[in-house]
């Protein structure tokens, strides 16, 4: 076997120590699941900012709001953020203003605590996974860390019964044990990109989601006098 071959990938892999060995699983198996995660929370993204859009603009035209609170409990399975956050104000402020002993104030509160209480599951919703990404970016690296040392201390003993040491014979070790650092990194810089990528999107949304609270009890308050 030629020395490419010996230095091949695939070929350091199979012949790392056992230890060396796991911590490469390991990272693999963590770099799949963060994959997944990011194409899953890709979509969840993506559909949440295509929704929040076709709800803000059937709102602003100037829509009837009972027609919208129709459409929103008759499609709930499909609607939006922003859709279940007017949805659970409007009922709020539907069997609230039904009250006669109830002042204007109380009601718009009521309605606001009902928006925020959904705002919130919402929230837990979208940022769902994105721990699961943080963790495998900060982590992922001091992991492949580990496996190299370990495949260091392990190449150097295996020096200790050889008369003369030479590049030759020190470099595979050394090559097996880098791999794990490699692999590490390959599984932290995408999960560092798309938590970030993901945690500026889902901010936005937030905002988008808080203005719209606000101005849908700035509404509900005008109707009230």
């Amino acid at each position: 076997m030629n020395a490419a071959q010996d230095l091949s990938i695939l070929h350091l892999i199979l012949e790392a120590s056992a230890v060396v060995q796991a911590v490469m699983a390991l990272l693999i198996g963590v770099s799949f699941m963060s994959w997944y995660y990011i194409f899953m929370k890709w979509f969840a993204v993506r559909e949440a900012r295509a929704k929040t859009e076709t709800f803000e603009r059937d709102f602003w035209s100037g829509g009837n709001l009972n027609s919208l609170y129709n459409s929103a409990v008759n499609d709930r399975h499909h609607a939006g953020s922003m859709e279940r956050i007017f949805e659970a104000g409007f009922r709020e402020f539907t069997k609230l203003k039904g009250q006669s002993n109830l002042e204007a104030k109380d009601i718009v509160d009521g309605s606001r605590r009902a928006m925020r209480a959904t705002y919130q599951r919402e929230m837990d919703a979208l940022e769902a996974h994105l721990a699961f990404l943080a963790s495998v970016g900060s982590v992922s690296p001091y992991i492949g860390l580990f496996g190299t040392v370990w495949g260091i201390m392990h190449a150097f003993r295996g020096l200790s019964n050889v008369g003369q040491a030479t590049l030759a014979s020190v470099a595979p070790g050394i090559a097996e044990a880098l791999v794990a650092t490699a692999i590490g990194l390959f599984a932290a810089i995408p999960a560092v990109l798309a938590y970030n990528r993901f945690s500026h999107e889902i901010d936005r949304l937030a905002v988008r989601y808080e203005s719209f609270m606000e101005e849908f009890s700035n509404i509900i308050q005008r109707q009230m006098r």
